[in-house]
């Protein structure tokens, strides 16, 4: 089977490409570096011809709300656009989970607008809507920084290995289209102070954490389990603590201070 992956070269995109090649399949990994631009549309049609699945696990260079907004906007229309007219039989985009719930963020608000535009499109899809990954708990530590102490959440939140979504997603693109949104999470549900004050603990970081329900996420005063997924959700196997002792092991570069 042929499968273009956008944003192949990417944190899970290129864990995707990696799995679905060693499973034997035909992967491009399609990205600005290959001449594939989807926000213009820009060896769209060549890439896709003779695909069967299109991956799209790109994401907007710019978080600011214009900006992400007229990313999502126009990459969707152009990816959905170019997949009807290649006969693509499964669309599969990676989205967050509780996006509807976090709409006070253009962020989500354009992940939102990516949604409903695949939603209401012509091609068969799957939208997986992912926790966030043990990757990036260094960085909410960094974004959260007032002066010197980090001023975090208490919200819950049920993060995962960027592995396992990776394993996800290819699984997803081999698998029939489901025309609705698969929900996946890590196996454990934690307070956002309490596992980022166990990442630093174990990077001997010694910054300070303040935690408070008002503390905003990313800019957006949370609601409590407005980052946890429904019942029913696919759950990865990875657990942070096993995570964290083998990215620290193998001197993976994950963030850890200023």
């Amino acid at each position: 089977m042929r499968v273009v992956v956008l944003g192949g070269r990417g944190l899970i995109g290129a864990k995707t490409v990696e799995i679905l090649r060693k499973k034997g399949h035909d992967v491009i990994a399609a990205s600005t570096k290959t001449g594939v631009n989807c926000v213009t549309g820009e060896g769209l049609a060549e890439a896709f011809n003779g695909a069967e699945v299109v991956v799209d696990l790109t994401n907007s260079p710019s978080f600011e709300d214009e900006a992400v907004m007229n990313f999502f906007d126009n990459s969707t229309r152009n990816l959905l656009s170019a997949a009807q007219g290649a006969g693509i039989k499964h669309f599969v985009a990676l989205s967050v989970v509780g996006t509807s719930r976090l709409l006070g963020s253009g962020y989500f608000r354009a992940k939102q607008k990516q949604e409903d535009l695949i939603k209401a499109g012509k091609v068969p899809y799957t939208i997986v809507q992912a926790t966030q990954f043990f990757e990036f708990v260094g960085g909410i530590a960094d974004f959260s920084m007032r002066d010197d102490e980090c001023f975090l959440s208490t919200a819950n939140t049920q993060p995962m290995a960027a592995d396992d979504v990776a394993s996800i997603m290819a699984d997803v693109a081999l698998s029939k289209p489901l025309n609705g949104t698969l929900e996946v999470a890590g196996p454990d549900c934690v307070k956002i102070s309490d596992i980022v004050s166990q990442f630093l603990q174990a990077k001997n970081d010694k910054r300070k954490i303040v935690a408070s329900a008002e503390a905003p996420y990313f800019g957006l005063v949370i609601e409590e389990n407005s980052l946890v997924p429904a019942d029913g959700a696919r759950i990865g196997p990875t657990k942070f603590e096993s995570w964290l002792k083998a990215a620290l092991a193998a001197d993976v570069p994950i963030p850890s201070g200023h």
